[in-house]
C-alpha cells in the first residue's frame, strides 16, 4: 500500500497529496487541526490515525465511546485504548463512503481475490445493486454491517456492541478499505482473544527461524537463538492467556 493517498471527502487535514493521487490507493492518515509537516504525517501514522483504502472507499473519523481511533483517552496516554467495564455498551462511530458506477463492472468482481486488483469498491458491491456494506470488526470477525449507497455521499453510521473480553474493534468494507482497531480494555485486562491468533503467531517464529537461521553469521547464531526462544516464550505464554476462538 503506498503511504499518503489522500481522502478526497474528509474534513479532516489528511496528509498526502490533491487531484489525480486521490484517485490512488493508500494508507491516509489523519492530523486534525496541526500544521501540515512530516514530523506530524509521520506522528498519524504511528498512532494509528489512519486507514487503508482502494481510492474508491472512505472510512473515517472512527470513534469508539467517543475516544478517536489514534487518540490518546488521556494526556500521555497510549493511543486507541480505551477503558471500559465489563457489561459497559460501546458505541462506535464511524463516516464512509463508496463510489461506484451504476452497472456492475463483471472483469472485476468476477475474478478470485488472489488477483489484480486485490482491493477494489467493485468486489464490495452487493449483488447488481449500488450498495457496499461497512461491517463493524471486533477481533477479527464482522459482527454487524450497514449497507449505504455508493454514491459519493457520506454516511455517519453507528454501531453498538457490549464486549464478553478485551477486544479490538475496527470497521472494513471488503475488500476495498479498513481502518485502524481500537483497542478496548476490559477491567484492566489486556487483549487475549484469539487462540488462533497467537498459535499462528508462535508457528511463524519457528517458519522465521528456518528461513532466516542459515543465513546468520557464526558470531551472531547464539544471540539470534536467544532471541527467537524469547519470542517463542513469549507467544506460549500468549497462547496460554487468549480465549478459544468463537
Amino acid at each position: 500500500m503506498k503511504v499518503g493517498g489522500i481522502s478526497p471527502f474528509s474534513q479532516s487535514n489528511d496528509v498526502g497529496a490533491t487531484g489525480e493521487a486521490a484517485a490512488k490507493k493508500g494508507t491516509v492518515p489523519f492530523v486534525g487541526a496541526k500544521p501540515l509537516d512530516y514530523d506530524v504525517w509521520v506522528q498519524g501514522i504511528r498512532d494509528g490515525r489512519s486507514y487503508v483504502s482502494d481510492g474508491s472507499s472512505h472510512l473515517f473519523d472512527l470513534a469508539v465511546n467517543g475516544l478517536g481511533v489514534g487518540e490518546p483517552a488521556t494526556a500521555g496516554g497510549r493511543p486507541s485504548v480505551l477503558a471500559a467495564k465489563s457489561g459497559d455498551k460501546l458505541t462506535v462511530k464511524v463516516r464512509a463512503a463508496a463510489l461506484l458506477a451504476e452497472k456492475p463492472r463483471e472483469e472485476i468482481r468476477r475474478i478470485p481475490l488472489d488477483q489484480k486488483p486485490y482491493w477494489h469498491t467493485e468486489r464490495a458491491r452487493v449483488g447488481n445493486s449500488r450498495q457496499v456494506p461497512v461491517e463493524l470488526i471486533v477481533n477479527g470477525q464482522p459482527v454487524e454491517r450497514r449497507l449505504i449507497d455508493a454514491d459519493g455521499r457520506i454516511e455517519d453510521l453507528t454501531f453498538d456492541y457490549t464486549p464478553k473480553l478485551s477486544s479490538w474493534l475496527a470497521v472494513r468494507i471488503f475488500p476495498a478499505a479498513h481502518t485502524n482497531p481500537v483497542f478496548v480494555e476490559l477491567d484492566g485486562q489486556p487483549i487475549r482473544a484469539s487462540r488462533k491468533s497467537a498459535a499462528w503467531c508462535l508457528a511463524a517464529v519457528d517458519a522465521c527461524w528456518k528461513s532466516k537461521s542459515p543465513q546468520i553469521r557464526p558470531p551472531e547464531l547464539e544471540a539470534a537463538k536467544a532471541a527467537y526462544a524469547k519470542a517463542r516464550e513469549v507467544y506460549k505464554a500468549r497462547l496460554a492467556e487468549s480465549a478459544d476462538d468463537e
